[in-house]
């Protein structure tokens, strides 16, 4: 497939560069514990970051790409969404039988303007059009109030709790599992959503 890029009203997603930017907002992002608190992972250094762009570039040119690890960036902060800095991250890892989970993450300043619903909402797009699968599944921290309420807001169910699911800093934690199905989703201009 060719590289990813999505645009919306606000924010664009497209492929990392490995460049001392991308690294930097990869360690901006991932090396926040706000903003790795419901991730399964804890804070990371630079070089992790970097060492985690190249895997996504290596994911990038997989003859069968399954993994999606994408840049989320404003619009407004360039004048070529692909020139801009990274304020999040979005992905989609393809499972079996059509199906793929999907998840965001922000920078802890620009949380809380609807981002998150956006990112999803371009995901969303991708995933039921050009990658044609039949299911979206997500999976978020049972404390995570912000992300349940944008994954209801875009039509997306919550099909259970996933007891004990991640274990982090020696403490388990429970996950809700949310899903979507293609044909509950009547695409981009049913609902007036921009690509």
């Amino acid at each position: 497939m060719l590289p990813v890029r999505l645009t919306g009203p606000r924010l664009a997603i497209r492929e990392y560069h490995h460049t001392e930017g991308d690294v930097d907002a990869l360690h901006a992002l991932f090396g926040d514990p706000e903003v790795t608190r419901y991730l399964p992972f804890g804070s990371c250094d630079r070089e992790a970051c970097a060492d985690q762009i190249e895997l996504y570039l290596e994911e990038a040119m997989a003859g069968e790409r399954d993994t999606y690890r994408l840049a989320v960036t404003r619009l407004a902060d360039a004048e070529d969404p692909r020139d801009a800095p990274p304020v999040g991250q979005a992905s989609l890892v393809l499972g079996g039988h059509r199906s793929a989970d999907l998840g965001c993450v922000l920078a802890d300043e620009v949380r809380g303007r609807g981002y998150a619903g956006e990112i999803v909402g371009l995901l969303r797009g991708l995933a039921f059009g050009p990658l044609d699968l039949h299911r979206l599944t997500a999976r978020v921290h049972v404390d995570n109030a912000a992300s349940v309420k944008a994954l209801t807001r875009l039509g997306f169910r919550r099909e259970g709790r996933l007891r004990h699911d991640g274990f982090k800093d020696g403490v388990w934690s429970d996950s809700y599992l949310y899903a979507l199905l293609a044909d509950e989703w009547p695409g981009p201009a049913a609902r007036g959503e921009g690509g």
